[in-house]
């Protein structure tokens, strides 16, 4: 009998956690038996702040820096790169895509050469180190210093990132995939010029040749 009225009373805490008390409006906060990140230590706007020695918690600009979309009024210069490499423009070279489809190679904007071809690795190998890295590993194995604090290996950019593998993503997604991001990834869009991103590719083909260079053939 106790088992059966344990099993009733769990029954009609389900059926009411499911269907009843809501539309209904309460003054204090509900209770959370998994409260995730709802409640945080923050900042609020225009909000004293113990934390600060100036009790202010509001804190002025890093200095030099320029927040996006402040500029004062005809400059289109962030921190010496032009507002537009940062997107809001349309074609392969912004986008990634050629009309519907994800588009292959480097963009025409570029203006490679083999002297500035070896300065865009370059620039990329230092982008991936800062942006790419900590999650997909300095040599793009996906198992960055984050997989040792629990974070599921991310992918392996030799591998499935790779144009020349069956299934794996054109240079266009990868651009797309790095400006907007994709599963857990979030978007580098803001963070990082759009000749930059191409600069990240590039260097991740580099990665995939010096990964296929090492793998003794079958």
């Amino acid at each position: 009998m106790r088992y059966f009225f344990l099993a009733y009373l769990m029954i009609a805490l389900i059926v009411v956690g499911i269907f009843g008390f809501r539309g209904q409006k309460f003054a204090k906060p509900p209770v959370r038996i998994f409260p995730d990140m709802d409640e945080q230590d923050k900042v609020r706007a225009q909000k004293p702040d113990s934390f600060f020695a100036d009790g202010h918690g509001s804190r002025l600009p890093i200095t030099q820096t320029q927040p996006r979309g402040f500029n004062p009024q005809g400059e289109k210069i962030i921190g010496g790169i032009p507002e537009y490499e940062f997107g809001g423009q349309t074609g392969y070279y912004y986008t990634g895509q050629m009309g519907d489809y994800y588009g292959n190679g480097m963009p025409e904007e570029l203006n490679l050469t083999e002297e500035s071809a070896g300065e865009l690795i370059r620039r990329g190998q230092e982008r991936f180190n800062i942006y790419c890295a900590v999650c997909h590993g300095p040599s793009g194995n996906g198992e960055g210093i984050t997989a040792s604090f629990g974070v599921p290996v991310n992918t392996n950019v030799n591998a499935k990132l790779n144009a020349h593998a069956p299934g794996a993503y054109p240079d266009g997604r990868m651009f797309n995939t790095i400006t907007n991001g994709m599963g857990r990834m979030s978007g580098y869009g803001y963070n990082i010029p759009v000749r930059d991103r191409w600069a990240i590719i590039s260097y991740v083909h580099t990665l995939q040749a010096a990964k296929a260079s090492a793998t003794p053939a079958k």
